[in-house]
């Protein structure tokens, strides 16, 4: 049968075990410790103590004369007797040079030789020793009694080593009292302490929190969404390398420890990121990204802080222009299969009446008109993916009665875009920009009123040479060695100075709710790759938008390809 694992023992605890074991050590150190030193103290007190005493004793005048007398135990015993009561201690034994008690605690030893040393005393000195006597083992001086230089007796005071062992006992009970109560104390404190420690890592032992700790960190590098912990003062206690991307942070800042408001965002993500309420699935735009947040307070009986979640919106932002922009695509060639069919029918018909002529010169008006434009963008734009746009465009705006024209001064060659520049941004902008367009157009001056209400103001007449009763939307598309330009301008209402700013924020629009964002990315899709958009009025009337983007890369690879080539030919 196999037996059950069982857990290892959890943090809390292990430290808990350690730190019992770790102050039972320390309280019994201190008890040996103060055992040891309060016996060696005992024994040098009752050392002092019996020392004083003999001293007394034989500096004393009476004991000087009752020795002179014919019997000085008459005299010495009692005194003797009051000393060592009044002392505590064991015995005060007088005796002459002989090592003949005079006193003794018990009488029938008087007369009786003293058992010890006396040899040093006999030449004037006082000592210290331990000896075994009649009275059992004790500390014990002795010293001369001198009268006039002559050493006439000698006196020994002493306290037995039972009396010493049971005043260390009596300390010894004390001291174990007070050693049990820290044990007790510490251990209540420790458990206390601990049961904090174990409520606080859930009950998981040692291995357990490396593991958690080498997942979290796993975890927080190979997530692709944005997370961001804050505390409750609103600043970054954790943030992982996809929210450093998604938020434009650059790798080597510092951002744990920064309050929200340092790290430069734009006002809306800011006030987000700093809202007291949860937050689900708002659009924010940064410089470069577009990204959902998502934000949910930790409370636990107050606010501990926020956690944050970013997720990158930007690819699926413009796989959704993409979208709109085919379907627009389809609409139109739905609408011109079905205005070929009705040329074609006109055309059979003419032949069926006979008139052959007159159906060819309707043909042939029909398909030169058409071509027009296909060969004008194809000649100047040699860039297949803006080429296609330019012409999917084209067919949209035409089907809303706009017309689309494509600048004279329009020139990409073939290979002139370098391929940093990312195509899906050149869609982005130059799509989002003739849709806006062809929109002011077909609303023509009459969509001032709808401008005004969101904050923009009306120009006034249209420049001369504008259309006469036809929208038009030109778009200009040139490149250089520098710089990639793209132009659109309508006939439109037009956008008043005041409102420069406000209609590239996101949320700015004059068609409702839910719309807006176009503009915002297309600033955002220019600012990522290092240009710029202006803003002006347009030569019809109408506002004018234009985008300059550097083509840095290419001229720089071109001057280096051409170095490279006068080295070979040298």
């Amino acid at each position: 049968m196999r037996l059950p694992r069982t857990r290892p023992r959890s943090l809390a605890g292990q430290l808990f075990a350690m730190q019992v074991v770790l102050i039972a050590a320390v309280v019994a150190g201190c008890a040996v410790f103060a055992y040891v030193s309060g016996s060696a103290q005992a024994e040098e007190t009752a050392a002092r103590q019996v020392r004083v005493a003999a001293l007394a004793v034989a500096d004393s005048p009476s004991v000087r004369e009752a020795i002179r007398t014919p019997d000085p135990s008459a005299v010495l015993q009692p005194y003797a007797e009051r000393v060592r009561e009044d002392t505590g201690i064991a015995f005060v034994t007088i005796m002459d040079t002989e090592r003949v008690r005079w006193t003794h605690p018990d009488t029938s030893q008087i007369g009786d030789t003293f058992l010890g040393n006396t040899a040093k005393a006999l030449r004037g000195q006082t000592f210290t020793e331990t000896y075994t006597g009649t009275l059992g083992p004790s500390i014990r001086v002795v010293t001369p009694i001198r009268d006039g230089g002559k050493i006439v007796g000698l006196v020994s005071a002493g306290i037995t080593v039972d009396r010493v062992s049971s005043q260390v006992r009596e300390q010894l009970g004390a001291l174990a009292l007070a050693a049990g109560g820290a044990l007790a104390l510490g251990g209540i404190g420790t458990y206390v302490i601990n049961a904090r420690l174990r409520r606080h890592t859930h009950g998981m032992n040692a291995a357990e929190l490396s593991r958690l700790h080498d997942y979290h960190q796993a975890t927080l590098h190979a997530v692709r969404e944005g997370l961001l912990m804050l505390d409750g003062r609103r600043r970054i206690a954790l943030i992982n390398d996809a929210g450093r991307e998604l938020l434009g942070l650059e790798p080597d800042t510092e951002a744990v420890g920064r309050t929200v408001d340092e790290l430069a965002l734009p006002a809306p993500l800011t006030g987000a990121l700093l809202a007291s309420e949860s937050r689900v699935d708002e659009l924010h735009l940064t410089a470069d990204r577009v990204i959902v947040v998502n934000t949910r307070p930790v409370v636990g009986g107050e606010q501990r802080g926020t956690v944050v979640t970013l997720r990158d919106h930007t690819e699926l932002q413009a796989l959704t222009g993409e979208l709109d922009s085919e379907r627009g695509f389809t609409q139109a060639l739905r609408s011109q299969a079905h205005e070929a069919a009705n040329r074609l029918h006109t055309v059979v018909s003419l032949i069926e009446l006979g008139r052959v002529e007159e159906a060819v010169d309707f043909a042939t008006a029909e398909l030169e008109l058409a071509q027009v434009l296909t060969d004008r963008v194809v000649g100047a734009v040699e860039e297949p993916v803006l080429a296609a746009l330019l012409l999917g465009k084209a067919a949209q705006a035409n089907e809303r009665g706009v017309e689309l024209v494509l600048a004279e001064d329009s020139l990409i060659d073939d290979g002139a875009l370098p391929p940093s520049l990312a195509q899906r941004d050149l869609v982005t902008i130059l799509g989002n920009l003739i849709d806006n367009a062809v929109d002011a157009a077909s609303e023509g001056p009459e969509g001032a009123e709808g401008l005004a209400e969101s904050g923009a103001s009306v120009p006034g007449p249209r420049a001369a040479g504008g259309p006469a009763g036809r929208a038009r939307v030109t778009v200009t598309a040139l490149a250089d060695e520098r710089e990639l330009l793209l132009r659109v301008a309508d006939t439109g209402a037009g956008i008043g100075p005041e409102a420069a700013d406000e209609v590239f924020r996101r949320g700015w629009s004059t068609h409702g709710a839910g719309r807006g964002l176009g503009l915002a990315l297309v600033r955002q899709a220019a600012h990522r790759n290092g240009g710029t958009v202006e803003l002006d009025a347009g030569p019809d009337g109408g506002a004018r938008f234009t985008v300059r983007l550097p083509l840095g890369d290419r001229t720089a690879k071109s001057e280096a390809a051409g170095a490279r080539a006068k080295e070979v030919t040298a």
